[in-house]
This record gives structure tokens, sequence and C-alpha cells, in this order.
């Protein structure tokens, strides 16, 4: 169980460089070009594919051959996704919480809850339509 998660928590890791990797072309390049209202759910929505891209490349290192822990894997992300966006937003990039809170604001073209759900269903969907479930 323990390399089950150490695994896991190594592919969230990268996952977080292509995270931050999006949100710097976001605001170089994306947001300049098409404008700031326009490239925030643009990258909401290319980072949605990009993690679904990123557990359909992993979800064969894990050698499960049950739904739960391809649904496990999704809940260690999205834990690992939350924790990183309140704790470290807050505590490291020293963001006031309500600032934190506006990445759920979907009204104003945040698309993050997207992300948090491909983050989640990701792995499962991924195993199925490699026929590893």
């Amino acid at each position: 169980m323990v390399t089950f998660v150490l695994k896991a928590t190594s592919i969230w890791l990268l996952m977080v460089g292509v995270a931050v990797g999006n949100a710097l072309f976001r605001d170089k390049l994306l947001a300049p070009a098409i404008g700031p209202a326009t490239a925030l759910p643009v990258s909401g929505f290319l980072l949605t594919m990009l993690v679904f891209l990123a557990a359909l490349a992993s979800v064969p290192l894990f050698d499960a051959s049950t739904g739960k822990s391809y649904v496990l894997i999704g809940l260690i992300w999205l834990t690992l996704t939350l924790s990183f966006e309140f704790l470290f937003g807050h505590f490291v990039a020293g963001k006031p919480w309500h600032e934190i809170v506006r990445v759920f604001r979907m009204d104003k073209g945040d698309l993050f809850v997207l992300v948090l759900l491909s983050t989640l269903i990701s792995p499962w969907l991924s195993a199925k339509m490699r026929g590893l479930i």
C-alpha cells in the first residue's frame, strides 16, 4: 500500500509541474494574446485535458485490477491537489483565504472545479478505457 501511495504521489508531483507550466503559459503567452478573461477558461480546459492525459499515460504503472484502486488514485490526487491549493497557497505563497477560494468561481471563468473533477475521475476512466478494469 505504501508503494501504491508513493507512486500516486510521485505522478501527482509531475502533474503539479504541468499545472505550473500551464499557468505560466496562460500568464505569459495566452493572456497577452487573447486577453485574461478568455485565457482563464482556455487554460482551465487545457489543464483538465492534461490531467486526463497524465492519467491515461500513468495508470498502467499501477498494475491494479480493481476499479477501487483507480478510484483511490483519484482520491489521493484530489486530496493532494486541494491540500496544495489551500495550504501552499496560504502558508507558503501568502495568499489570503478569500483569494484562494476564487478558483472555485466558475461564473468568473475559472474552471478549477473541472480540473478537480478530472483529477478525481481520470484514473478510473483511463483504466476503463485501457481495459485494465
